[in-house]
């Protein structure tokens, strides 16, 4: 296989663009980009590489390559297809928490509210805030200050906001819109840098309340003041010229790249934002993905500029996010680039132990179990467990791992629907049958191991489905537990036999991680479905309760405890007609007598 990817190598052209590697199930795994295809691609299969692209470079089998006419192109087209096809190897940034803003509606009678998403809809937006928190304090500061309308529909009468001095209840009173203009006005300037100006002359006006002999109301203000103080006073001011600034910098070593990210807002330098991944290519390309991510579908709103770091082509990014970018060589700005430089070496060095413990738990041990079952390293492992209670309600669970972490977006659940009673071997086929005939339905990817909960007899009815049914070569281990339901041994193969393993691994307390993540998963989806089964036979036993009245009854007392609880009159609030309430309640009782 190497031999022929050796030759298809010298069919890349010398020219920039982006190659997708695909493992053996021709997913894809990995895309990057390049101004050199046919050399950076041979470079994978050249040399030597540290152990995270060893790993990925095991699991290429093939690659394609997309030429374009320039570096910019190459960067736009590498984003389409990260985001088209995830691949795992890849940095991606989906999961990365959004920042809040403080927002004013673009409505007849506007309101001030916190959001994470920014749309095109009018609205007067501020931020980004460094956490939620900070941005509700600012609100509620707001709230005192300005009495904007609260209230997402105008009720019929004027509501405790009103009373305390913080809404202009145009629910009631006409309030014009120059009156809201105005207040929209002085919110904006606030945010803008203006809290000054607005905490001078709240201090003018407490002192003269306090001359007056108003000492309730110098107290209100003087509360005030200090809560501008606590709020928006606390950030140490940066720059003065009161530009929204992103900054960027980064920095690599063995084979990781921190990246730093400063928030300026209005001078202030308020939150960073700091990413941590494993390089593949050079540091610059991945930084490029990166900062392409970083702004992709509003994860980020854009600011009016960003500061880069030296060895970063300023016009291109420039073009390719429409943001005016900025390479400083001295001064406050380079300061900046060089503060977040230092700030992502610590980052790094701090974490560098945390992740060699995380990798000798998952990655290293998904390695070593490969080689001590003696089949290609498992990077995607299935695991199924049954459960049922002397074959009633029977159910099955799947649960996925991917380089040894759990992928709950692929856990699955089945109902047992062509087995009658406690037919451990039986439930196992149908379960494995249907998983892998949809998989192959579909084309998804398949498993490098299956894992199953249980001995010989259940080893061999899924290797029966797999291979004579559904015709696929999968390794099928399973685990055999103890007298105490502990993980005991590993078995494979065919006939199956004991893998020899260190009760101390990293690589068994994965077995023992995954079998109980799969056990915790079926037992909680056969409780559930036990409590809904007894729960609606009780229901069948009503007349006048169809479909209708028992998802009602469902959705109101959630379990058969608290619907034996219930009294005639809970039971009728329902929905339920009085006749059938006393009908269902007398059922109840006579069940409790049995």
């Amino acid at each position: 296989m190497m031999e022929e990817l050796k030759e298809k190598i010298q069919l890349v052209p010398a020219q920039p663009g982006c190659y997708l590697m695909k493992n053996k199930h021709q997913t894809v795994i990995y895309v990057g980009k390049a101004k050199v295809l046919r050399n950076r691609v041979r470079s994978y299969f050249r040399g030597t590489h540290d152990k995270k692209t060893q790993r990925l470079v095991s699991e290429i089998t093939d690659f394609e390559y997309i030429v374009t006419s320039s570096d910019l192109e190459a960067l736009v087209l590498e984003q389409n297809l990260i985001k088209k096809y995830e691949p795992r190897y890849n940095i991606l940034l989906k999961d990365d928490k959004t920042y809040p803003f403080l927002k004013i509606t673009k409505e007849e009678h506007p309101r001030l509210l916190t959001t994470r998403k920014v749309k095109k809809d009018g609205a007067k937006y501020f931020g980004p805030y460094p956490n939620a928190q900070a941005a509700n304090e600012t609100k509620k500061l707001l709230d005192r200050l300005y009495p904007l309308r609260k209230c997402r529909t105008l009720p019929d009468r004027v509501c405790l906001y009103y009373h305390i001095g913080q809404c202009l209840a145009p629910c009631e009173f006409t309030v014009t819109k120059e009156r809201n203009d105005s207040l929209v006005s002085e919110i904006s300037k606030f945010l803008n840098g203006g809290h000054q100006t607005v905490k001078e002359q709240l201090t003018e006006k407490m002192y003269k309340a306090s001359e007056e002999m108003n000492f309730e109301r110098a107290k209100e203000l003087r509360d005030q003041v200090q809560h501008i103080e606590a709020v928006m006073e606390k950030q140490k001011m940066t720059l003065t010229d009161q530009v929204n600034r992103d900054v960027f910098s980064y920095y690599v070593d063995k084979g990781w790249m921190c990246v730093q990210v400063f928030f300026v807002r209005q001078g202030k330098l308020i939150e960073r934002d700091v990413s941590l991944f494993p390089t593949y290519q050079d540091p610059e390309e991945d930084f490029y993905t990166f900062l392409g991510q970083f702004y992709l579908e509003e994860h980020h709103k854009k600011p009016t500029e960003i500061l880069l770091p030296e060895n970063i082509e300023v016009d291109m990014v420039s073009q390719f996010l429409n943001i005016k970018a900025v390479q400083p060589k001295k001064g406050q700005k380079k300061e900046l680039i060089q503060l977040a430089t230092k700030n992502a070496k610590f980052a790094l060095k701090e974490k560098f132990d945390l992740i060699e413990r995380n990798e000798q738990k998952t990655i290293y041990a998904v390695d070593r179990l490969g080689q001590a079952m003696n089949i290609d390293t498992p990077y995607r492992i299935e695991a199924f467990d049954n459960s049922n209670i002397q074959g009633v309600d029977p159910v099955s669970a799947m649960v996925s791992f991917v380089d040894g972490k759990p992928d709950k977006k692929n856990y699955r659940k089945y109902k047992i629907k062509t087995v009658q009673g406690p037919d451990d071997y039986e439930s196992m086929r149908e379960v494995v049958r249907r998983r892998y005939l949809r998989l192959l339905k579909e084309e998804l990817p398949l498993p490098d191991l299956i894992v199953i909960d249980g001995g010989k007899g259940q080893i061999s009815a899924a290797q029966e489905i797999l291979e004579d049914e559904l015709n696929l070569t999968i390794p099928v281990c399973g685990l055999v537990k103890d007298e105490k339901h502990r993980t005991s041994s590993l078995m494979i193969g065919d006939p199956p036999k004991v893998v020899a393993l260190s009760k101390t691994s990293q690589e068994f307390y994965l077995l023992q991680r995954i079998q109980d993540e799969v056990h915790r998963f079926a037992i909680s989806f056969h409780r559930n479905v036990r409590k809904k089964n007894m729960f609606q036979s009780i229901l069948d036993k009503v007349d006048g309760i169809g479909e209708k009245r028992k998802r009602l009854l469902l959705k109101e007392f959630g379990s058969l405890k608290r619907l034996k609880e219930a009294s005639v009159e809970e039971i009728q609030r329902v929905g339920v007609p009085q006749a059938v309430a006393e009908s269902l309640r007398r059922i109840i009782d006579e069940e409790e007598k049995k």
